[in-house]
């Protein structure tokens, strides 16, 4: 799921307000600094690939065999990146662009939602 920035900087604003409020009255509250919050927005940086499907995602053909890509694989479009598993049905899940894979945001078997980052690429 990718949320607009802006409500995200909405967000952070109203969240810095309320602290500052709440500090005037006495109340500690522990709210991260802005700048962490931001500086973990990984997606902003690499192009990500997404699911097509909602199931359950594999990362190897099968239990035991090396898995479709690692961190640091460079990728083609239309290479398979994982298989996403619906309905008894095994979905071969291919990359929509070039690319080196920074990050893999799932693990084996993990459920995974329709649109949800799979990878990210740079």
């Amino acid at each position: 799921m990718e949320i607009d920035k802006k409500v995200i900087k909405k967000l952070i604003d109203a969240l810095e307000e309320l602290k500052k409020s709440l500090n005037k009255t006495g109340v500690k509250l522990d709210i991260p600094d802005t700048e962490s919050i931001t500086a973990n927005d990984e997606s902003e940086n690499y192009n990500p690939i997404k699911s097509p499907i909602i199931g359950t995602a594999y990362l190897a053909p099968e239990p035991g065999a090396k898995p479709f890509v690692e961190v640091g694989k460079k990728i083609k479009k239309g290479d398979t990146i994982m298989i996403v598993e619906a309905m008894k049905t095994m979905n071969h899940v291919p990359s929509t662009r070039n690319g080196i894979v920074k990050k893999i945001s799932v693990e084996d078997g993990q459920p995974v939602e329709y649109d949800q980052i799979l990878i990210l690429v740079e």
